[in-house]
């Protein structure tokens, strides 16, 4: 148990708030464990009907995990990282097997770890201050916590071009998207609660009452060069897409996705590439759980978060510095699966 998370039952319904406002409630391991072991406490429990997961005090729903404390893990023998994304991925997992109905309230940030216990939910509530994105590529790491099966899944190329550019979704994109199921305005969140507690059996009717129609989503006029200059599965196509179209928009993406990682870019769109065709989520946490322990222990990861969050110079300095210095051996090196006994699992009590 941690105070990180504050963990209560309030008639029928099952609450977890955040509660580690200063660092905009990025996960830890015992926050993921704590909300892990409640919410099995609570699928059996009979009483309870629903559960809600939202945030305490301060800004934004979730900003991510504990990425210096993965960093530093990977400097060394990477052991607190993999401790981490196991159990990181065993909450996304339980919830998104989770046999009775989940309402994240995604009012705020809502990246990396934060859309890792939102998306899984039955429903997922955006507000006008909502900022949904995955910029794992800009810290050398990649869009994990089933990154590889929501992105893949997305209209068009869009989970592509989220995973290279790290770009913020408002609320409205986010419904517009799927990835949100109902728009409400921050000002409506607390009544919604309450009905939601007073009524559990009747989230549907307090959503609805709730509901706001969102603006026009600005992504909606990029769908198409978005589909059409993100086609390949290649970084270096991508680019070379983005740069024969010339518009505006494509040259700020352009620009934008080479500063990120060329290694990590790489990575991300080879996960997406294999996650559109897996046959399950926990089929992704496991190539997923894979993966990330490699990926901790490369020199972009440690120079990424180097960079941005602790000598926040923002100017990581790339190994390989170039597209076309990353080479398919290198992926295949970073994508080979565990041996037998040391894969990613599942709680025992949960289905596929």
């Amino acid at each position: 148990m941690t105070d990180d998370v504050i963990v209560s039952r309030q008639g029928a319904v099952g609450r977890l708030r955040l509660n580690r406002p200063k660092a905009i409630h990025a996960l830890t391991t015992a926050m993921c464990d704590t909300m892990s072991q409640a919410l099995l406490r609570w699928r059996d429990d009979h009483e309870v009907q629903a559960v809600v997961i939202d945030h305490a005090e301060g800004r934004g729903f979730c900003a991510g995990g504990d990425v210096v404390m993965l960093a530093k893990s990977g400097a060394d023998d990477g052991s607190q990282a993999r401790e981490f994304f196991f159990a990181e991925y065993r909450l996304n997992h339980l919830l998104f097997t989770y046999p009775k109905p989940t309402i994240a309230l995604m009012d705020g940030i809502t990246m990396g770890g934060g859309v890792g216990i939102s998306l899984p939910c039955t429903h997922r509530i955006a507000t006008e201050n909502t900022r949904l994105a995955m910029p794992e590529t800009g810290i050398g790491l990649f869009p994990d916590v089933g990154g590889g099966w929501y992105l893949s899944r997305l209209p068009g190329r869009v989970g592509q071009f989220m995973a290279l550019t790290g770009a913020r979704l408002d609320g409205a994109e986010c419904h517009y998207l799927g990835l949100a199921t109902n728009y409400v305005q921050q000002s409506s969140l607390a009544a919604l609660v309450e009905r939601i507690l007073a009524g559990p059996d009747r989230i549907g009717g307090a959503l609805g009452s709730a509901s706001a129609t969102p603006p026009e989503p600005k992504i909606a006029a990029n769908l198409a060069p978005i589909t059409r200059t993100f086609a390949a599965d290649t970084l270096e196509q991508i680019e070379a897409a983005l740069e024969a179209d010339g518009s505006p928009w494509a040259k700020a993406e352009l620009a934008t996705i080479r500063i990120k990682s060329p290694l990590s870019c790489k990575v991300s769109l080879r996960l997406l590439a294999q996650g559109a065709g897996r046959a399950s989520f926990a089929d992704e946490m496991r190539a997923e759980y894979a993966l990330a322990g490699n990926v901790v222990r490369t020199h972009d990861f440690g120079e990424g978060v180097r960079a941005l969050l602790i000598d926040k110079d923002n100017e990581p300095q790339w190994d390989p510095a170039t597209p076309e210095a990353v080479t398919e051996a290198m992926l295949d090196e970073l994508f080979a699966p565990l041996a037998a006994g040391g894969e990613w699992t599942p709680f025992p009590e949960t289905q596929e």
